[in-house]
């Protein structure tokens, strides 16, 4: 019951596993990490040399903690996205860089402020046979100088079975070849290859999959490597499925699939008052990484995605004002055919039109800002009109308003606010902002005017 659908061409027909990433301290399975930057960046399949330019560019002055990146290791040859996924061997050779590029790319991110998560492709290996990116021949099975076919699962059916777990941890992905994760000689390789990146400066991992993956065998490959970093992984809940998501709690975070589909419920429906309690029945706030979106969901269609407009800036706005969960941005490309892989095979730029560059708008950098000044502040002051429009402030250090529906809204609100005038990040950044001010009273209070399918933010670090 995976989220991701990749379509390959040849052995199978359909391939999928879902996508997920967040971060944690090394000891620890907190969802928002040490340090007052706990906002992820996910730049999907963008080369390593344009994830550097965009750290110094954008990432770092926007306030950003993290970026995570496409896998770094060898795969399949093609043109699709999902090529990505299937590793032929751990060297970094794929068509996103070399490991020069890698680390180059880890250092500037480092010194714009900006740490690095690594996407690790380490439940499976290929679907098929051929020669790889960096040059490497193999087989199904036998990846010369990793895996030959002990090191996998002697299940090679794929899984069908979603309520027995068995059946989900030891048989293939639609076709991938399922690594024995229960083998030390498997766990050790594994180590070797996430060490060998932290090596390179990475600060922690999105394990890929980790779904299929025996929690106890994921933290024997933690416990193997010398520094883990931060760890997040991959765990979709599916109800009546032998394997849940509060499972991997204990090696990390998890991200949390279920925000992303009740945003879509709650904006799509045009009811909001549903937010106030949307981390309800999920994991809990310490243990999730939130999210509006990722590169399978946006395909599947069980969340909002960036051709959803109004609805999907409004959904990160929300997603980067509540305090639950660590959350990420999710930055892709434009695609109509749902298999094709990133525009100039990843040399990603943000003034043609072909990169979504979701992480570099106004909207969403100011609220970044605005996550940073608000920490852990809590929810207070809420207000809903019964349906499409909320509002809430953040302790005494941030407010804001979304208005989902069709009609501009004026009300004073309780702001929670010190006196004073604030920069409505949504508009405008705070060195500009001349004409999107708000005044706050002496009583907290503000008059302000939200317009139609739209959102305004204020907070302590704002005020001009």
């Amino acid at each position: 019951m995976y989220l991701r659908t990749r379509v390959l061409r040849g052995a199978v027909a359909g391939l999928t596993a879902a996508a997920c990433l967040a971060v944690i301290a090394p000891d620890s399975s907190r969802a928002t990490p040490p340090g007052g930057k706990s906002v992820t960046a996910t730049l999907f399949e963008w080369k390593y040399d344009a994830v550097a330019r965009a750290c110094t560019d954008s990432l770092g002055p926007a306030g950003y903690g993290y970026v995570e990146v496409s896998p770094a290791s060898e795969h399949i040859r093609g043109d699709q996205w999902w090529t990505s996924y299937q590793p032929v061997g751990y060297r970094v050779a794929g068509r996103l860089g070399d490991r020069d590029a890698f680390a180059h790319m880890v250092a500037t991110c480092h010194a714009a402020g900006v740490k690095v998560i690594a996407d690790a492709v380490v439940n499976h290996m290929s679907a098929g046979s051929g020669t790889g990116t960096g040059g490497t021949r193999y087989t199904k099975y036998d990846y010369p100088g990793y895996y030959q076919v002990q090191d996998f699962h002697g299940c090679r059916k794929d899984i069908d079975d979603y309520r027995d777990r068995g059946d989900v941890q030891n048989c293939q992905l639609v076709g991938l070849a399922d690594l024995d994760t229960g083998s030390d000689y498997v766990r050790t390789t594994i180590a070797r290859y996430l060490d060998d990146l932290r090596s390179l400066g990475v600060d922690g991992f999105r394990v890929d999959a980790a779904k299929h993956i025996a929690a106890a065998d994921l933290a024997a490959v933690k416990g193997k490597m010398a520094d883990p970093g931060f760890w997040v992984s991959e765990a979709i809940y599916g109800a009546g499925e032998a394997v849940q998501p509060d499972e991997y709690t204990g090696i990390g975070d998890v991200d949390e699939f279920r925000y992303g589909t009740h945003l879509k419920s709650a904006l799509r429906s045009g009811d909001l008052t549903s937010l106030r309690h949307i981390g309800d029945a999920k994991l809990s706030s310490g243990s999730a990484r939130t999210f509006v979106d990722n590169w399978d969901t946006e395909r599947n269609g069980s969340t909002l995605t960036y051709k959803d407009a109004a609805a999907y800036t409004l959904a990160n706005v929300f997603m980067l004002a509540s305090p639950y969960g660590s959350p990420n941005v999710y930055s892709g490309y434009a695609w109509t055919d749902k298999d094709a892989g990133p525009p100039d095979g990843g040399a990603a730029r943000c003034d043609n039109g072909e990169w979504t560059c979701t992480h570099a708008r106004q909207d969403i950098t100011g609220m970044v800002g605005f996550r940073n000044a608000v920490a852990d502040a809590p929810l207070s002051h809420w207000w809903d009109d019964g349906r499409g429009v909320i509002a809430f402030a953040r302790g005494d250090r941030g407010f804001v308003a979304l208005n989902s529906g069709e009609t501009a809204l004026t009300r004073t609100f309780a702001t929670g606010l010190p006196a004073g005038t604030y920069c409505d990040v949504v508009a405008a950044r705070p060195d500009e902002c001349a004409g999107s001010t708000v005044t706050v009273g002496d009583d907290g209070k503000a008059t302000v005017t939200v317009g139609p399918r739209s959102a305004l933010a204020l907070h302590i670090g704002a005020r001009t």
